[in-house]
């Protein structure tokens, strides 16, 4: 599992901090920013609340090439 930079810029595209990404989803600052490495594998319950909250699908964040 790589860093996920496809998140990383969809959440600055919304203009997000990590802190306000993770309080629209329901997590800590401390969450977003290790998916966000790649040091953490969210849950799929979490991948589609943070696909919501950046108005993304899956694919374009977490499981396209």
């Amino acid at each position: 599992m790589g860093k996920n930079i496809k998140l990383k810029m969809a959440r600055t595209e919304k203009d997000l901090s990590q802190e306000e990404l993770a309080k629209l989803v329901g997590v800590t600052r401390q969450t977003i920013g290790l998916i966000e490495l790649g040091k953490y594998n969210p849950t799929l319950s979490l991948c589609i609340a943070i696909c919501k909250a950046l108005s993304k699908t899956l694919d374009d964040l977490f499981w396209g090439e």
